[in-house]
């Protein structure tokens, strides 16, 4: 047999297992690592068929198939596996990738290494961080805001921030969250902007500190903040419960507040407040997951549970039932209807069309209550638009808020 036999011996080999039916563990691994297998184990495949064959109709086909964990779920426990076996950057980056594709985000990403630092070591984890930065750098994720630690009057709490230069934003999260509830939209608002964000009294990394007895603590709070951040004015923006909290704060001390964003929120306490605070101590944290997200969320964002429905769930869950109750014990003290006369500085009251608790009308009367505010309503959007909507959040905000005029979008 000669050289052009053999080479159409070869072609007639290849074009065969091309033309191979695809298997079913070659369409789960098409689903789950977002790519086929023929293109992303090429050179497995070449190198040795029957290595090719096992893996993708072995593995693929069995164990890594099973409906016990989704399919983002089983890519960031592969990813933590490889952060802690090491020595497999090529596999890393791959299952990285694939956990992308599937709603995983780059915070719960660089979260494994963080996590897997306790029980592997530091040096895995580190270089493991370097590669899951490279796919998201590659992937065009922003980079992680700077998270830092203040002290307050009372207790520490953690600040993130976004932004280099321009005119100071500080954001006010809903009660039961923490300052993640603003990361879908920081760093985008911090295109010629400072931007802070916060975990507020009880919640997030500030629950050692004493519980809240009025929205006035909460209020007190927030200045604090500004004073540790060296900010005399800022233009502040609250949703829901920080909506409650940036009114009390500008009624008390309206010299300090450049503007006035209220997502979301009300300007006087709901007869429901008591009730929930009683249910807290009564049933536990796990009762309040149903009705919390129902109010929270659209049917539609609680049957994908993209990131935003699947951190809200986490937050619940991990509530101190003390402060939640005491956050709605404060919330029943807001009292600022009637109280604006005279505010001088620009305000937004932004309302979602879908938001079945704060809705359109309620959001509504708060702007009329306040002289020269500008009403705008979310089409679509509930009560947490920046875990459902944050693209109409920012569109809103960018609008409203002032930037670095050097900065260019």
């Amino acid at each position: 047999m000669n050289h052009i036999e053999l080479h159409d011996r070869d072609q007639d080999v290849r074009t065969e297992r091309a033309a191979v039916p695809e298997t079913r563990g070659a369409a789960h691994f098409a689903r789950l690592m977002a790519r086929r297998p023929d293109e992303a184990l090429s050179g497995v495949r070449a190198a040795s068929p029957q290595m090719y064959d096992w893996l993708v109709n072995g593995p693929f086909a069995g164990p890594l198939s099973g409906s016990e964990l989704t399919m983002g779920q089983r890519e960031l426990a592969t990813v933590a596996v490889l952060v802690a076996l090491g020595d497999s950057e090529r596999q890393l980056a791959a299952h990285a990738a694939a956990a992308l594709s599937h709603g995983i985000t780059a915070t719960e990403l660089r979260g494994i290494p963080l996590h897997v630092s306790v029980y592997a070591g530091l040096p895995r984890a580190l270089n493991a961080l370097t590669v899951i930065d490279r796919v998201l750098s590659q992937t065009g994720s922003t980079d992680p805001s700077f998270l830092h630690r203040v002290l307050l009057g009372d207790h520490g709490t953690t600040v993130a921030h976004a932004g280099i230069t321009g005119p100071p934003v500080v954001l006010v999260h809903a009660l039961g969250l923490d300052w993640r509830m603003w990361e879908p939209v920081i760093d985008r608002l911090a295109v010629g902007r400072r931007v802070f964000a916060y975990d507020v009294r009880g919640h997030g990394s500030a629950t050692e500190a004493p519980l809240p007895s009025s929205m006035k603590d909460l209020a007190t709070d927030l200045f604090d903040v500004m004073d540790a951040l060296d900010l005399d004015r800022a233009h502040v923006v609250g949703l829901s419960y920080g909506g409650g909290i940036v009114q009390t704060a500008a009624t008390l001390a309206p010299e300090r507040v450049a503007s006035m964003t209220l997502m979301a929120t009300t300007n006087v306490a709901f007869e429901t407040f008591e009730g929930r605070a009683r249910s807290i101590e009564q049933d536990g944290m796990t009762a309040q997951v149903a009705p919390s997200l129902a109010r929270w969320f659209t049917s539609d964002a609680l049957a994908v549970n993209a990131w935003g429905v699947r951190y809200a769930r986490g937050c619940v869950l991990r509530g101190d039932p003390e402060h939640s109750a005491a956050a709605w014990r404060a919330f029943q003290t807001l009292d600022v209807e009637g109280r604006f006369t005279g505010f001088g500085a620009p305000t937004l009251v932004l309302a979602g069309e879908r938001d079945v608790s704060t809705t359109p009308e309620v959001m509504s009367r708060i702007a009329s209550d306040i002289p020269g505010a500008r009403y705008a309503e979310m089409p679509g959007t509930p009560h947490m638009p920046t875990l459902e909507q944050p693209s109409l959040v920012v569109k809103a905000l960018d609008e409203f808020l002032p930037r670095d005029p050097a900065t260019t979008q």
